[in-house]
């Protein structure tokens, strides 16, 4: 994981330093020279932002004078898609293969960032592809350029995104940028005061099963006491009745209560005489 962060922390330097040479480029070059470092930026295989040299100095001021297709291009290139392209031809440079195929790989980073799972219907519109087997090729390329992270599932005809590669933000959509944001933490804020709301109940709840459980318990310890109070109360009881007057107040002793009493002979019954009426 470490390693993978670190790759993609060295190729993310390199892709800049590409960008940072092609500023450089600009910064000293002027008439067909900065237009052929505007081709190159745009031809590059490593270049996938403009934004910085866009604001370069030399190139801003070509948006304006006579070549200014150059400037819209890369403008198109920074913030736009493939099907903007198509739709206003005239308004750009003509695109060489290398060129289209860059700006449909551009075109699928815009997709990913968008929604995850991106249908091909939807990329062969976008691309303007007639042939899955060629939008399947330009998908691949795009995974082995590293600006998408994503997988081809081929049965469902989609494409699921795990990562894209950030695009330049267009002018004036910081505002909207900070909008979402600021939503964002709105949303973060009602989430976590509903968390400690929860956790106050659940505090709460367990304070009072808790207090319970002690008031049982110590209902029981009181209850066990008295029933021992009792089971004493009983024995003295019993041990005072033992010891005590004998039955009808006689003073009988505790032996002789407790002598056998002797078996009385029942003397033999004479002859029974019968008596008949006449």
């Amino acid at each position: 994981m470490a390693q993978d962060m670190l790759l993609d922390a060295e190729e993310s330097s390199n892709k800049e330093t590409f960008l940072q040479q092609f500023c450089t480029l600009a910064k000293v070059a002027s008439g067909a020279a900065l237009l052929d470092v505007i081709c190159q930026c745009l031809s590059s295989p490593n270049v996938f932002v403009f934004g910085e040299l866009l604001v370069e100095p030399n190139v801003a001021e070509l948006k304006d004078g006579p070549d200014a297709k150059y400037y819209n291009t890369l403008n198109l290139f920074a913030y736009g898609t493939y099907k903007q392209y198509r739709a206003e031809r005239d308004k750009y440079i003509e695109l060489t293969p290398a060129m289209q195929k860059k700006l449909q790989h551009l075109t699928i980073v815009s997709l990913a960032i968008k929604t995850k799972s991106i249908p091909y219907s939807v990329l062969l519109e976008e691309l303007e592809i007639n042939n899955v087997r060629h939008l399947e090729d330009i998908i691949i390329e795009a995974i082995y350029a590293d600006i998408i992270h994503a997988k081809l599932f081929q049965n469902t005809r989609i494409l699921e995104v795990d990562y894209a590669q950030g695009r330049d933000i267009p002018p004036g959509y910081t505002s909207k940028i900070a909008e979402t944001l600021q939503a964002w933490v709105n949303s973060c804020d009602g989430v976590s005061n509903c968390i400690d709301m929860q956790i106050k109940y659940a505090n709460a709840e367990k304070a009072k099963r808790l207090f319970n459980k002690e008031r049982i318990e110590h209902e029981l310890i009181n209850l066990k006491k008295v029933l021992k109070s009792q089971a004493s109360d009983s024995d003295e009881s019993m041990q005072i009745d033992t010891h005590g007057a004998g039955p009808s107040g006689s003073n009988m002793s505790q032996p002789e209560l407790r002598k056998k009493p002797s078996k009385m002979k029942n003397p033999r019954a004479g002859p029974v005489g019968l008596k008949f009426s006449k």
